[in-house]
């Protein structure tokens, strides 16, 4: 067994079959599918069961994935820790965030992250609730992961390193049904139209709890892909509950970014592998926690 095997083997699990995690790779199809053979017959076990163009893993598959990741991150931590001797003039780091999160604060860290390192890149993941940032995190998919919940976060198997908070704002149309600059109380979202995250999210678990206090109003849309949701609320469809990172977006788009009272926040916090970190992943977290010097 080699470590490239087993970069072989995350890559197939990864991309979800064969012949996409070989053109990730650069690799002929055979080629990877000889390789993880190869890797097969070490362990004595199959790690997938071939159905037709599909690859389902196995139990031994399964069992092997966690440690393989670790065998990866491993070596990637042994070389950037022996490059980094001369400087962090180069390496990778891998960020799991949510889609809100990814407008901001994440654009503002990336910025300052890259102008104090230009030749460290940033591979930004997508990952739509808090547990699916700490489990990417917690296997190794990611060595960080920018979580937003409703309460502090909990340790468990990740690092936290805190961050601030973003409260919830409401998203309406240009031409009602709320005035510009005034604030929307909790009851007065009571008979319209909202469009809301899949379970799990923030906004979605903010507007159920409004439902649950006997706020009347009607889910229009529910969806998955956050970047409909300002085009759905400019023209009508209704209203949502979003992050106050949308603002400067939203505003710029045409909407109306209304205050919401009372005043309810998300804890914003980066969260990394207890693990050691590669240099590139730990400037990242100096970066996102040292004191913004604009004091943004």
């Amino acid at each position: 067994m080699d470590v490239r095997q087993l970069e072989y083997f995350l890559a197939v699990v990864d991309h979800g079959g064969f012949n996409r995690a070989a053109a990730a790779l650069y690799l002929s199809q055979p080629s990877l599918s000889q390789a993880i053979r190869a890797l097969e017959r070490d362990l004595g076990s199959d790690l997938f069961h071939r159905i037709g163009r599909r690859a389902v893993l196995t139990d031994a598959g399964t069992a092997l994935i966690e440690p393989a990741r670790d065998a990866v991150r491993s070596l990637q931590l042994a070389r950037a820790s022996v490059e980094s001797v001369h400087g962090l003039r180069g390496g990778r780091v891998d960020i799991a965030v949510p889609p809100s999160q990814a407008v901001e604060p994440l654009t503002g860290m990336i910025d300052r992250f890259t102008r104090a390192h230009p030749g460290v890149s940033v591979r930004v993941q997508a990952a739509f609730t808090p547990r699916d940032v700490t489990e990417m995190v917690r296997t190794g998919v990611c060595e960080l992961g920018l979580l937003a919940s409703p309460g502090p976060t909990p340790h468990g198997d990740v690092r936290t390193h805190p961050l601030h908070e973003q409260r919830f704002v409401l998203l309406a149309p240009p031409d009602g049904p709320f005035r510009p600059g005034v604030p929307v109380r909790h009851e007065q979202l009571s008979g319209h139209r909202l469009i809301v995250g899949q379970k799990g999210t923030g906004m979605r678990r903010y507007v159920d709890d409004l439902r649950a206090t006997g706020v009347e109003l009607t889910v229009v849309v529910e969806t998955e892909h956050r970047v409909a949701i300002l085009p759905l609320v400019l023209r009508g469809v209704g209203l949502a509950v979003v992050a106050d990172a949308w603002r400067g977006l939203a505003e710029r788009a045409g909407a109306l970014v209304l205050d919401l009272e009372p005043t309810t926040s998300l804890h914003i916090s980066l969260v990394s592998r207890r693990a050691p970190l590669t240099p590139a992943a730990e400037a990242f977290v100096r970066t996102a926690t040292a004191p913004d010097k604009d004091g943004l």
